[in-house]
């Protein structure tokens, strides 16, 4: 039953839902704190396991660079293995976010430098968010007798990066590669882009990434304009 407020002798009730729509604001800042830390914890692990991999991180060592409790962490995260799998997550859906729906190109265009454009949206998304890449080619490299959830959670995110590779190549070489080649197609960015990322982890900023990215779209046009040939498409070029 709400409260009822007294004035002198009479007895004034609420106005109607006044006490809902209080409890509804305390639960809104509730799940609002909730989120913020829950953020927070995130942000902390993220620079963690950057800088130490998935061994090095501990509860202990995300709780001092949040400054909040463990027993925060654990409310929002079962263990260690399932904050980790959640950096990847979150760290994933900001690369998708940066990269942006793919737009066809106009009729007409070269496709070649559409391929260009793509695998520079590509780079810049993934200099911006690269922590699920990252922490996942570690994990991936891993043999555990017990799977863990961040590695299968990668291993998901992986294997949906590749089927919005295929879509994206179906569409763009509609009539002119079948579904093995398109799939061949998208196998190999995917090795293009893990292989540059390698690369400028051991290398460094002497791995120009925007110059490379540019350069593995000039590769796969070719690529796939010999694919066209091999299925009796265009002729080649010189």
């Amino acid at each position: 039953m709400p409260p009822v407020w007294r004035v002198g002798t009479v007895t004034v009730p609420p106005a109607a839902g006044v006490g809902q729509n209080a409890g509804m604001a305390a639960e809104r800042k509730r799940r609002a704190n909730g989120e913020e830390s829950r953020l927070k914890i995130i942000d902390a692990a993220t620079q963690i396991a950057s800088e130490r991999g998935y061994e090095g991180t501990s509860i202990k060592l995300v709780s001092e660079r949040s400054g909040l409790p463990a027993s925060s962490i654990y409310w929002h995260f079962a263990d260690k293995d399932a904050l980790i799998a959640a950096v990847i997550e979150h760290s994933f859906g900001r690369w998708l976010s940066n990269l942006g729906a793919w737009v066809p190109p106009r009729d007409g265009a070269d496709r070649r430098e559409a391929l260009i454009e793509t695998f520079r949206r590509t780079g810049r998304a993934i200099a911006d968010a690269p922590d699920f890449l990252r922490l996942g080619l570690m994990l991936t490299l891993e043999r555990r007798p017990q799977e863990l959830s961040a590695r299968a959670l990668f291993l998901q995110v992986r294997r949906q990066s590749i089927e919005q590779l295929v879509q994206l190549y179906t569409r763009m070489f509609a009539g002119e590669l079948d579904a093995a080649a398109v799939r061949t197609l998208s196998m190999m960015a995917m090795a293009a882009v893990d292989g540059l990322f390698i690369a400028h982890e051991v290398e460094g900023d002497s791995v120009d990434m925007n110059a490379a990215f540019e350069l593995v779209g000039v590769a796969l046009d070719a690529v796939a304009t010999q694919l066209i040939v091999q299925q009796g498409g265009a002729s080649a070029g010189p």
